[in-house]
């Protein structure tokens, strides 16, 4: 089968009067149509991610934009996952957020992994889960996988989700594309590995 499947992950939209932009909200409309470039270029038949406000929602809303078929994965039930990862930031995303995991929900590509809301590891095991969701389609289909990285191309420190979901890409040997969540970059950058 022809395709790409994509596991991405990124940045969430900065939080009002956040010290260090990471991804404006003023750039959402550029970033959506870069990941949807981004899509367009792989090929992608399968877009796997979690469904954070930021780089998350706008692949799905891309991938939904494309007909690509998507699958989501959340470390809590929704409606929980929606309070700490959704609403939290400014924009309207949890009612997208909402659209789009009852769609994904009815076609049956929810993956709820079950962790506690406070559990440290919940958030690193999602990455993992992404990426593990990716191989098994990926080997079922003979599809190739790529990540899709989207943030600003710097570690925030230790506790950086985006970064290790870019190293456990790394470590597993994917291609990575990243698409930087700061304007005007250069459009897209990639790392062979």
């Amino acid at each position: 089968m022809k395709g790409t499947i994509v596991a991405l992950a990124g940045r969430r939209i900065d939080a009002p009067g956040a010290s260090s932009p990471r991804f404006p909200a003023a750039n959402t409309n550029q970033i959506l149509k870069r990941i949807r470039e981004a899509l367009s270029a792989q090929q992608a038949s399968m877009l796997i991610s979690s469904a954070a406000c930021g780089a998350d929602l706008l692949g799905l809303q891309a991938a939904t934009q494309l007909g690509i078929k998507r699958r989501v994965v959340l470390p809590f039930p929704r409606e929980k996952f929606r309070s700490t990862s959704v609403a939290d930031r400014p924009g309207d995303w949890g009612a997208q957020y909402d659209r789009i995991l009852d769609d994904v929900e009815r076609a049956g590509d929810l993956v709820v992994l079950g962790y506690r809301d406070g559990d440290s590891s919940a958030y690193t095991a999602t990455n993992e889960a992404i990426l593990n969701e990716a191989g098994g389609v990926a080997a079922a289909s003979g599809q190739r996988i790529i990540a899709l990285v989207v943030w600003d191309g710097q570690s925030r420190g230790p506790d950086d989700i985006t970064e290790h979901f870019l190293n456990e890409a790394a470590q597993r040997g994917l291609h990575i594309h990243q698409v930087s969540t700061l304007c005007p970059p250069a459009a897209h950058a990639s790392v062979p590995q």
